[in-house]
């Protein structure tokens, strides 16, 4: 077997357990770890002007075409490469160099949204057929890019700073969130498209810069080259790892449940023009309150670095988020509902951090690049297909039978998975056999006796 080329960090990050904090503040303990840092750091760069772009796309479709039906069309010109790339962008992360191949999509997509603030140049205020085919570029490239980061990360820092690690960079995914469309809104309404292109192609620059820093990252054993063929058995080799274990499997199963059933914002606008249209900006508070609750959650978020019982964790947070929807849908005021999108935001906050780290935790190393990839196509489809089905509901029905069905809905999956899928709610990150999977000897089974090698500190039951 090969030499881990990320030994002289993953080895050190296993030597003993770190010396975590126990209060409730997030855990900042990888941002000590310098390639981690260059990293988080590049991810933070990125964040600002993808938040900016997402908002001025569609403003410029809009402003084209006077459609919102081109409008949700964009969507899906965004969404189908996000699901190609993504899933074959996890399949040669675990056949490449990482570091090389974040560097290669940096640069891609920064040329993209280069070309995107160009575009917005052209009389008439840009051309609708360009715009779609650099979304999609913009998109593919951010498909590969993101599984490959998420890939890298326990090499970087070790089994035990995984979750802490995806803490801190999801909490300052959310402050960009909040931040990248408020600014966009801002740009956009002083006339400035081409800044708030300009600025996400400044944030990849940057990101690629930091990532020169980063050491190499080559697989742990391939002599097979990189090529397409290669990439899709290698998808299809994912999906059938992902059958045999069914851990795995729900915590991609559990996550669609919750957005396809009780993913609000298809309904916003419709609120914000009937229930609480005496409120000011109405629909900006609509839209950012998942993120407040989201981003509270991530700087209170200590604790959550220390679940042992990462399943159970998982299928409680999701019930919250379904139990927050319900009330969100109910909600007579706008304060309220902002208040119940925020706790809603703080269960998925919760769920997002465990879910990622048992996947990072729990899956050989050889197989993490393609799990990160479904992950992505899961966590970008979920919302989308919700979006489709709280439309069509609140259409037929009405706002409230459509978020309210919607939440009873998950609460009842959560509990049926828990009954019918004990592994998964049983799950115990300290039981799952670190050095083996790394190793990429063994597979993980929740079931395995309990072994005190290799266990982490005292975690939360």
């Amino acid at each position: 077997m090969t030499k881990d080329p990320a030994a002289p960090h993953s080895s050190r990050a296993r030597r003993g357990p770190p010396q975590r904090g126990r209060g409730w503040a997030i855990d900042t303990t990888p941002l000590r770890n310098r390639p981690f840092r260059r990293l988080f750091w590049g991810v933070a760069a990125t964040m600002l002007g993808q938040q900016m772009t997402l908002v001025a796309v569609p403003f410029q479709v809009f402003a084209l075409t006077g459609s919102s039906l081109l409008v949700g069309v964009t969507s899906i010109v965004a969404l189908v490469p996000l699901i190609v790339f993504g899933l074959l962008g996890g399949a040669i992360a675990d056949t490449m160099d990482r570091r090389r191949l974040m560097l290669i999509t940096s640069w891609g997509a920064a040329l993209s949204s280069a070309l995107l603030a160009v575009q917005a140049l052209l009389p008439g205020g840009g051309n609708l057929v360009l715009l779609w085919v650099l979304t999609a570029c913009v998109s593919g490239f951010a498909a590969v890019n993101q599984p490959t980061r998420s890939a890298a990360v326990p090499a970087l820092v070790g089994r035990e700073g995984v979750p802490a690690a995806n803490a801190l960079t999801m909490t300052v995914r959310h402050v960009f969130v909040i931040g990248g469309p408020l600014l966009a809104g801002l740009l956009i309404s002083l006339g400035d498209l081409f800044v708030t292109y300009a600025v996400d192609a400044v944030g990849f620059v940057v990101a690629a810069v930091l990532l020169r820093g980063l050491p190499a990252l080559p697989p742990r054993s391939t002599t097979e080259p990189v090529r397409l063929m290669a990439a899709v058995r290698g998808v299809g080799e994912g999906f059938v790892f992902l059958r045999t274990q069914p851990v795995l499997l729900m915590t991609f199963v559990v996550d669609i449940i919750a957005m396809l059933f009780a993913w609000p914002q298809a309904v916003f606008p419709e609120l914000s023009e009937t229930r609480y249209a005496d409120t000011p900006n109405s629909l900006g508070w609509l839209f950012v309150g998942i993120s407040i609750g989201a981003l509270l959650m991530g700087l209170t978020s200590g604790w959550v670095s220390r679940v042992d019982r990462q399943g159970a964790v998982v299928l409680g947070a999701i019930v919250v988020w379904a139990l927050a929807i319900i009330g969100f849908g109910l909600a007579p005021s706008l304060w309220l509902a902002v208040l119940c999108l925020a706790v809603a935001g703080a269960g998925d906050m919760v769920s997002a951090v465990l879910r990622t780290s048992m996947l990072l935790e729990a899956a050989p190393e050889e197989m993490r690049g393609r799990m990160q990839g479904v992950f992505l196509v899961v966590v970008a489809g979920g919302p989308r297909l919700g979006d489709l089905r709280a439309g069509a509901m609140a259409s037929a029905a009405g706002v409230s039978v459509a978020m309210v069905s919607g939440g009873i809905v998950v609460v009842v999956a959560m509990l049926v998975v828990a009954l019918l899928v004990p592994s998964f709610r049983r799950f115990r990150a300290s039981r799952v056999p670190h050095e083996e999977i790394l190793a990429g000897r063994a597979r993980p089974d929740s079931s395995a006796p309990e072994s005190d090698e290799g266990r982490p500190g005292p975690g939360v039951h």
